[in-house]
């Protein structure tokens, strides 16, 4: 998800939809940084199960699932006036602000908004993960002058982006599925294969006593097509 942002200040906007497409009414939207972050964190990984066969010693790594993107990123927020170009709304508001737009619920879709972060090269797409406010400087009276926020984003594929390239539905590829109430080995041959007649030759390729009864929660190895039986 990264891509040419391309702008001078990290900016911050809500959307309402999965796609990105139509801007939440949340205001104000978008939000740019006062201060641009001196630094940003990206983390990404792949989950894999190890299968065994029964008898061997051998353990196949096989692909599960992308695990997704995450972006972890710290930003300024200051109300005493010193910083050229900076909002007259005090600490708290600009964080009332902030909070409105990637963490509160968005009563048309509700849940927290979907989040598109810009800046140089980053065009990171997301939701909320988490987020921690550290208030470094006061005025006499205790108002807040100044404070930091740091903030985890967890990405967001709706496939429509270029990891749909991975096809991961391709009968080709080998695949490790995780049983969900109601799944059936038939069901689950035709998802993948789009021929549920492949049931026998995956259910001894995992070395089931009874094809019939799955259990939820049960991981399930469908090897590539030509292994299946074709």
């Amino acid at each position: 998800m990264a891509g040419k942002g391309g702008l001078d200040k990290l900016t911050i906007t809500g959307f309402a939809d999965p796609g990105f497409n139509s801007p939440a009414k949340t205001r104000p939207n978008p939000i740019k940084a006062m201060i641009n972050p001196d630094q940003y964190s990206q983390a990404m990984g792949v989950c894999y199960t190890k299968q065994q066969g029964a008898g061997g010693t051998g353990k196949k790594v096989v692909f599960n699932r992308d695990k997704g993107e995450a972006l972890e990123l710290a930003l300024v927020f200051d109300g005493t006036g010193t910083v050229p170009g900076a909002p007259t709304k005090s600490v708290d508001d600009q964080l009332a602000d902030l909070k409105r737009l990637i963490y509160e619920i968005n009563g048309e879709i509700h849940s927290p908004n979907y989040v598109q972060l810009a800046w140089g090269s980053l065009l990171f797409k997301g939701r909320l993960k988490t987020m921690g406010i550290d208030y470094t400087l006061f005025a006499p009276d205790g108002t807040a002058l100044r404070a930091k926020v740091k903030a985890t984003f967890l990405g967001y594929h709706d496939n429509t982006d270029g990891r749909a390239a991975q096809k991961l539905s391709s009968p080709d590829m080998t695949h490790v599925v995780t049983v969900l109430a109601g799944d059936t080995l038939p069901l689950l041959c035709h998802r993948i294969y789009g021929d549920s007649r492949y049931y026998l030759a995956v259910a001894d390729h995992n070395r089931l006593d009874d094809f019939r009864t799955l259990e939820p929660g049960q991981a399930l190895l469908f090897p590539p097509i030509a292994q299946a039986g074709r």
